[in-house]
């Protein structure tokens, strides 16, 4: 009778695992680039994406330096707790910066409703000026995405490995 309930407590450890862990349909390696005037990180790391989440992982010297979460309404990065999108804007990014553009961005979406695109045969580009709040150059060009706003000294570099 000891058997069955050690094979019943493995069960419900394997089900009770797998149900919690979160499938990724897209996983990309990378360098990320990911300065604001708050903190800097560069290096080669991981992105994975689903239809829900991005994640992405940020490594030096074979260990996990940095991880970002972006949920549907959440940001979670390993040296803050996690905070609504337009939290982390606010304490990270800008506070004039719409809520979706951290997922926009790693996704290698139009920011800002397109406002500013110019497409081309490899991506496209925006420009977006707002005296005194922001001067954005954003491209998504080939495997490479690169967001730069030097108003508030913000890059966001991401070069996908092929």
């Amino acid at each position: 009778m000891e058997i069955w309930k050690k094979i019943v407590l493995v069960l419900f450890i394997f089900i009770g695992t797998a149900c919690t862990s979160k499938q990724y349909v897209a996983q990309n390696a990378a360098l990320i680039v990911f300065k604001t005037p708050t903190f800097k990180y560069a290096d080669m790391g991981f992105i994975y994406e689903n239809s829900d989440e991005i994640k992405a992982e940020i490594y030096g010297s074979g260990q996990a330096l940095m991880r970002l979460e972006i949920a549907k309404n959440s940001v979670c990065m390993s040296r803050f707790e996690c905070m609504s999108k337009k939290g982390f804007n606010q304490r990270v990014l800008s506070a004039v910066y719409p809520e979706e553009i951290l997922d926009d961005i790693f996704r290698g979406r139009t920011i800002f409703k397109g406002e500013g695109l110019v497409k081309n045969r490899n991506g496209f580009t925006q420009k977006l000026i707002k005296e005194d709040k922001y001067n954005i150059h954003y491209a998504v060009l080939n495997n490479e995405i690169i967001f730069r706003d030097t108003i508030n000294t913000i890059l966001i570099k991401i070069k996908k490995q092929q």
